[in-house]
Formats: structure tokens, C-alpha cells, sequence
């Protein structure tokens, strides 16, 4: 129990920056030329003031604390690239994403993460992407998310209060995050009436804890493999979206058994007038808690991904309701997520969110989050009011 919460609190808070993105939003077309391309750029910036209040059993310190810092989504600066050619279609994204808080510890050491830089090859066939970009495995749970602009949980065990970074939403508490990586990635135009499947090799994490980077005997002989299969459709008064994905690799040790990552994800949401019902879940070997085989192992949660030389079982689940009215949405979140250790790892999350729109670029948020965090037998409670603004170009 001890052992597993020293391992995760000064590792996740060393490394906050990294946790959470969304699709971009709607650009702003600032050059246009028939024969050079067109350039656009997207925005968004997002502060949150927040009052959490902390029952920890897990290091038994009780406290209060505000904050005034991002919320889900780090604020960022996108700059999206098109050109039409003869027989195919060049893009590209470049993306810099920032969290404008500091802490006590780092004073003025707001991180600038670049989260895609890629470039994208449109045939009448199919589009491949290649560079940097969100993987394929839970990419729909995070992004059909509800509370994507929202705040969601943050608890001391996982070093969330404090840190310099976001709050981590959903991640570890129904999802896996589809942490960006480098890839070359195809995905196939619309066929059936709405499906569209994407398939991708990544570059792969080592998930031993061998990880000396001159001269380890670990090794990845094959890439990552991730997929995902969508459907969309629209009828009378509403929309439905379903999804699958997968992820498999390999870390070889030697003198040991190699550890094998795999996992499938899934979900779907249906819109009927004002109502949406959103679940999704994962369930899968070695794949950790918050940040996917790779992330967590860098993180050195290597004890979440194998135990007593076995991949550790892990599952999530994210079910959530959500009613539109005019400019206003609200929304009733649950998710949990479970690590299959010899100390069950327990993680859930409950929110209640109000969004409102106050205009197309503007929207106010009231968000409050329950965060039942739990090691064993042992538990943190971190309960949060947040009250915030997102403002999207």
C-alpha cells in the first residue's frame, strides 16, 4: 500500500503537463492561396478557480486548498496547414499546449508541451498521418468525454492538488489517456453507411524497468500496433456514434518473460433532443493506470503494469448523462478504474458540471467533483467546487 502511493504522487506531478488534449476546435483562416495553401490557426484558453477539501487515510493529512489554475484542457495555440495537389491532398497540425499555473516549488515554469506535429497525405483511398499525434486505443472515450471542458478530479494521492499541471478529467478513473506519440497511421474514407477504421504503428514504450538509455538488455522488436472502429449516424432528432479500439506490444527482458501490453476499448453515445447518454470502458494486461504502457512505465509505475513478474490486470468504465437547453448543458458523470494488484488500486471519479454557452466562442463552467482514491483498504476523499471560463478561436 505504502509502497504503491510513494510511487505514484512526485512522479505524476513531474509530469502533469502531459496529461490531457481535445480535437481542435474552429479555425481561423489567415492566409489562402490557390497555388501555396491555406493556413489557419485555432486557440483556446481556459482558468479555473477551484476549493478542494482533502480526507486523506492514505497519508493522514486533512486539508483545504484553492486554486486558480487550467482546468481539463491546457490552454493552446494550433496552426493547421492545406494544400490541394493533382492526385492527393497535403496537410499538416502543429499544436502548443500550456499550463498556466506555476506552484510554490516552481516559480514561473509554466511548461509549453507540443502535442501533434504532423503531417497528413489525403488520397481518394484513404489518409495517412505521419508524426506525432493522440494514439488510436481510448482515443472516442476521452474525446466523446462530456466533461472535456470541464475540471474533473484531482486528489493528493496522484499529486494533482498542488502540481503545476492540469487536473486529470477522467484519465485513471474510466479511461486510459491516448498519450501523443509519434506514429505512421492510415485511416480508410467512410464505407458501410458510416463506419471508418484507423490503424496505426506506433512507436513503442518500454514497460521494463530496465530503461538505462546506453545499453539496456530490454529491448521492443516490434512496434505498438493500435487500432480504432467507429460508426456514425444520424436519424430523426438525434445522432449515434460507436466505437472499438485495441492496442498490443511487447517489452522483451532478458533472462526474464517478456512483458505483454494488450487492451480493447469501447463505447458509444446516443443524442436524442436534448438528452446524450455516453459509456465507454477498457479492459485489458499491462497497461497501468493513467497514461497507457509506455507513460506509466516513464512515470515509474512500472508495480501498476507488472507484479511478481505477471501483467497486472486493469479495467475502467464512464458513463455519463448530459441534457441541453438553449445555451445550457448539464451533466452527471461517474467513472471508475480498477489495477488488478496484489493492493487492489481503486480510483473513481463523480461530477456534476453546468456549461454555459454565453456566446459561439465563449463558455462558463460550475463544475463540483467527488475523487474516491483508494490503496487496499486505505482511502483519499478530495472534493472540489470549480467555477471557470473557456474561451475557443
Amino acid at each position: 500500500m505504502t509502497k504503491n502511493n510513494k510511487s505514484v504522487k512526485p512522479l505524476v506531478l513531474a509530469s502533469l503537463i502531459s496529461a490531457i488534449s481535445a480535437p481542435s476546435m474552429a479555425a481561423i483562416t489567415f492566409f489562402d492561396d490557390e497555388k501555396i495553401g491555406t493556413v489557419s490557426v485555432d486557440a483556446s484558453f481556459n482558468t479555473f478557480y477551484s476549493q478542494t477539501s482533502i480526507e486523506n487515510d492514505i497519508t493522514g493529512q486533512d486539508r483545504d486548498q484553492a486554486r486558480v489554475r487550467s482546468g481539463f484542457l491546457p490552454n493552446w495555440v494550433g496552426f493547421n496547414f492545406k494544400k490541394e495537389l493533382e492526385n492527393v491532398t497535403i496537410g499538416g497540425r502543429s499544436s502548443f499546449w500550456v499550463s498556466i499555473n506555476d506552484s510554490n516549488q516552481r516559480i514561473t515554469d509554466t511548461g509549453i508541451d507540443v502535442r501533434q506535429f504532423y503531417a497528413t497525405l489525403d488520397w481518394k483511398w484513404g489518409q495517412v498521418l505521419i508524426g506525432k499525434d493522440f494514439t488510436l486505443f481510448s482515443r472516442s472515450n476521452i474525446f466523446l468525454d462530456e466533461i472535456l471542458l470541464g475540471y474533473g478530479n484531482v486528489n493528493d494521492s496522484l499529486g494533482l492538488v498542488d502540481g503545476t499541471g492540469v487536473s486529470f478529467g477522467n484519465i485513471g478513473s474510466g479511461y486510459i489517456y491516448p498519450l501523443p506519440t509519434s506514429q505512421i497511421t492510415y485511416r480508410t474514407p467512410e464505407f458501410g453507411g458510416g463506419f471508418k477504421l484507423a490503424l496505426g504503428v506506433v512507436d513503442p514504450g518500454n514497460t521494463s524497468e530496465d530503461r538505462n538509455p546506453t545499453g539496456r538488455s530490454s529491448e521492443e522488436s516490434a512496434p505498438r500496433f493500435e487500432g480504432e472502429l467507429t460508426y456514425n449516424t444520424k436519424f430523426s432528432g438525434g445522432s449515434f456514434h460507436a466505437f472499438a479500439g485495441f492496442l498490443t506490444q511487447s517489452t522483451d527482458q532478458e533472462n526474464e518473460d517478456s512483458i505483454d501490453s494488450n487492451g480493447f476499448s469501447f463505447g458509444g453515445k446516443i443524442s436524442v433532443g436534448g438528452f446524450s447518454l455516453h459509456a465507454s470502458g477498457f479492459d485489458g494486461q499491462a497497461l497501468g493506470l493513467l497514461l497507457g504502457p509506455g507513460g506509466d512505465a516513464g512515470l515509474g509505475l512500472n508495480n501498476f503494469l507488472v507484479e511478481d513478474g505477471d501483467e497486472v490486470d486493469s479495467n475502467g468504465t464512464l458513463t455519463q448523462l448530459a441534457y441541453k437547453h438553449g445555451k445550457n448543458r448539464f451533466v452527471f458523470s461517474y467513472g471508475e478504474t480498477e489495477v488488478e494488484t496484489d493492493t487492489v488500486v481503486e480510483n473513481e471519479g463523480t461530477q456534476i458540471a453546468w456549461f454555459h454557452a454565453y456566446n459561439k466562442n465563449v463558455t462558463f463552467v460550475a463544475e463540483y467533483s467527488i475523487n474516491e482514491f483508494s490503496v487496499g483498504s486505505a482511502t483519499e476523499e478530495a472534493d472540489t467546487l470549480a467555477l471557470g471560463a473557456v474561451v475557443n478561436f
